[in-house]
């Protein structure tokens, strides 16, 4: 494992309680950033095996009010935001788009796209205080192609790369870059979501045969996080084990 540097990094990551987001926990924490886990499973927070400066607040990425409440409380405490990683996500249920239940549609377009812009909202403010920020948004190679029967997911995790790219230049006169990941499928919790005829879709896209390893996630990000990253923002990062055609 590479060394980067997070040291006295104050960092948030939503979601952070399992897969994607623990990984990305675990790795900025042995980095020497300080963590906070906004996540809303209570149970589950209390039952990870916390890394050293690691710390958890009950967070619902849907509420704008729980998130600007969240940001405040870390602000107090930390003084400042240094990194936000906008990990929070549901793959939602496999459905026709015209079969699609409306309430199904509005939970995952909730949670995967609302959800980003609320933290951002929140957070943004407080990084151009200090003219210094990472964010990372956690996207999808669904948001760049388009998977059957997962409409919602797909249109949410496309609308997450547009805001990316939006507010990479929004920023881009700051010390403060925004950048996303377009991850194939990984092992996760969340393919307790999906139909396994779905599970199998998804790996037969993939040229590497194997789906992707939530530690090979969490190293690209915790460069992407890193002050070594002064350059690039608004970028999409692939990482489809060959499957992202652009």
């Amino acid at each position: 494992m590479n060394n980067i540097d997070l040291n006295n990094k104050v960092a948030i990551v939503t979601g952070g309680a399992q897969g994607f987001g623990y990984s990305m926990v675990e790795r900025f924490s042995a980095s020497g950033a300080k963590v906070i886990i906004w996540d809303k499973d209570i149970k589950l927070m209390k039952q990870i095996s916390l890394p050293k400066q690691v710390e958890t607040m009950e967070v619902d990425v849907t509420s704008y009010q729980s998130v600007e409440t969240a940001t405040n409380d870390a602000i107090a405490k930390f003084k400042s935001i240094d990194i936000l990683v906008n990990n929070a996500g549901i793959a939602g249920p496999s459905f026709k788009t015209w079969e699609y239940p409306l309430e199904e549609w509005q939970q995952v377009i909730d949670i995967d796209l609302n959800g980003v812009f609320y933290c951002c909202k929140s957070v943004v403010p407080n990084m151009i205080s200090n003219n210094y920020g990472r964010i990372v948004n956690v996207a999808s190679i669904a948001g760049k192609e388009g998977n059957p029967n997962a409409m919602p997911y797909s249109a949410a995790k496309a609308g997450v790369i547009a805001l990316t790219k939006s507010l990479g230049k929004e920023l881009a006169d700051k010390n403060i870059a925004v950048n996303c990941v377009t991850p194939a499928a990984a092992k996760t919790r969340i393919f307790d979501q999906i139909s396994q005829e779905h599970i199998d879709y998804m790996l037969s896209k993939i040229p590497r045969n194997r789906f992707l390893k939530v530690e090979e996630l969490a190293s690209m990000v915790s460069w992407l996080v890193s002050e070594e990253n002064s350059y690039t923002t608004g970028a999409v990062f692939d990482l489809s084990g060959g499957r992202a055609t652009y």
